[in-house]
């Protein structure tokens, strides 16, 4: 009862993966894409989350781990400052920091003591969304929800809490480094938030081998074989409703001509500002339900990244696996308010973070694929405001104006990037510049953002937690991916769990955890 119209093209299926050995022919000139998706963590052999990709690529997707330093921090002026290496491991995390901060021993045990006690988060925020919602509201107001160390840290704010851990300003700055990976400044972040991240990555990175967009090339061929399809260049103009205001479709762009596609079911992953205030009639976002979600959310920070192709592999260039976070001060708060309250003139000669990457460099494959080139990636924050007046114009001819703007910001960024990697001076192929509304063209961010809805210190609270679930108050429809539970690959991915796990009435944790149990004592007698 649902057809799928033919005349909406699906993409061709994409070439198997390439093992170390083998090269498909079609891979060598094949175009280098640049990906939002720097490094993983969880990946580990025998983690649930390891588990759960392979059984969505069918074990096609490979992992590469990262060097044990996976994180650099530099604090000060390029080329003077001060380098502090982060190393993956539940104890050496902590050793190594304290081996770089002599005599702050007291202050690490105690931001360890509480980064580990929250590492049960998540638990809370998936078992809150899918639980009933009366049950949900009713824990949220009860104050049971204060027994957990997560919920009671939540609404202190990550620069509340490192401030009373010490008086040291570099050990500051090095316990909020990761901040960016979700976009809050430290004032406005919750701890619990920074701290799902620092366990996150606790047991060091991983990257994917083939580069990010193997995610999506062994993911759509699952999709098929189970009678599912993936539809290129039809991009979704509004969600369909029935008589009753139930969801019953969705209508596509297809060149100039619309064609709609019914369903039983809706699952948006276009993000809740897009969901419901673009996609959706307006009698439909009119209704109190959807006004008091939107209410209880922001947009996160606009992105500014600098894509740079450059002649030379990873020896010659003298690159590395590690990403690098650079700050020109250790007041990482005070700077990042001060560029971010600037007009854009003064923003761009007073960038205050750079998150510098290498995604050549990550990847074991890439040499075979792309021999003598090599990639970097450098991603800042910007506001969407500093660029908006450029927001309706046609992207690639939005003017004279708009990309002296934009060559001001990158000239800046390179600047300090040659201070870290003086070889690529002068082997750089091709740069490219992205700014918040390059974002709002090429992934629909509403203002550019990065990570969808603003990971802020409401986010976090429990009541936005129950709120905001899979389940919408348009009946058929539903909210998966980064705005449902968190931003990043891992937290669209839990984001999908939920949601499924709503459509189809059972806990879907359960069943991967029960799975792979079988699995692996399905593989242990294999062995024996």
């Amino acid at each position: 009862p649902y057809p799928t119209p033919e005349d909406v093209a699906p993409p061709p299926l994409p070439p198997p993966v390439f093992s170390a050995d083998k090269v498909p022919e079609g891979r060598k000139k094949k175009k280098i894409h640049f990906s939002g998706i720097h490094y993983v963590g969880q990946m580990g052999e025998n983690s649930i989350m390891r588990f759960v990709v392979e059984q969505l690529t069918e074990g096609q997707l490979e992992w590469a781990r990262l060097p044990a330093v996976y994180d650099a921090v530099v604090l000060g002026a390029p080329g003077r400052g001060r380098t502090y290496r982060i190393y993956s491991g539940k104890k050496e995390y902590f050793r190594a920091l304290k081996e770089q901060f002599p005599g702050e021993g007291a202050a690490i045990d105690e931001f360890e003591r509480l980064v580990k006690s929250t590492s049960g988060g998540t638990t809370w925020l998936i078992v809150l969304k899918m639980i009933p919602r009366a049950l949900a509201t009713l824990l949220a107001r009860s104050g049971l929800l204060w027994l957990s160390p997560f919920c009671r840290l939540a609404p202190r704010s990550l620069k509340e809490v490192v401030d009373g851990l010490t008086a040291n300003r570099e050990l500051r700055a090095i316990f909020s480094y990761l901040f960016p990976t979700y976009g809050v400044v430290p004032s406005k972040a919750s701890f619990s938030m920074h701290s799902i991240l620092v366990n996150h990555f606790l047991c060091g990175a991983w990257y994917p081998k083939g580069g990010a967009g193997e995610i999506a090339f062994h993911t759509i061929p699952v999709i098929r074989k189970t009678g599912g399809n993936v539809l290129g260049k039809a991009p979704v103009q509004r969600i369909l409703l029935d008589p009753q205001g139930k969801a019953c479709g969705v209508s596509v762009k297809k060149g100039q001509d619309l064609v709609n596609i019914f369903a039983p079911i809706i699952i948006s992953d276009a993000g809740i500002f897009n969901t419901y205030e673009r996609l959706l009639p307006a009698e439909a976002q009119a209704l109190p339900e959807i006004q008091s979600q939107l209410r209880m959310v922001t947009h996160g920070e606009g992105g500014f990244t600098v894509f740079v192709g450059l002649n030379g592999s990873r020896e010659e260039l003298g690159l590395e696996p590690t990403n690098y976070f650079m700050y020109p001060g250790n007041d990482l708060d005070e700077i990042m308010n001060r560029y971010l309250a600037s007009s854009r003139e003064e923003a761009a000669k007073n960038i205050p973070l750079l998150f510098v990457t290498c995604p050549s460099s990550k990847d074991p494959t890439w040499e075979m694929r792309h021999p003598g080139k090599s990639t970097l990636a450098i991603v800042s924050f910007a506001k969407y405001e500093w660029f908006e007046e450029w927001k309706d114009k046609q992207v690639n001819k939005r003017g004279d104006d708009y990309e002296e703007l934009k060559k001001t910001f990158v000239d800046a960024i390179m600047q300090a990037v040659f201070k870290l990697y003086p070889r690529i001076e002068d082997r750089i192929e091709y740069i490219s510049g992205g700014t918040p509304v390059t974002n709002q063209h090429y992934i629909a961010s509403p203002k550019g953002e990065m990570y969808g809805i603003d990971h802020n210190i409401p986010r976090l609270q429990a009541e936005a937690i129950a709120t905001v679930r899979a389940q919408t108050p348009v009946p058929n429809l539903y909210l998966t991916g980064q705005d449902l539970c968190l931003g990043g690959f891992m937290g669209a991915l839990q984001g999908a769990f939920i949601c499924a796990s709503a459509i189809l009435k059972r806990n879907l944790y359960v069943d991967v955890a029960r799975l792979k149990k079988r699995t692996q004592a399905t593989n242990s007698k294999k062995k024996d």
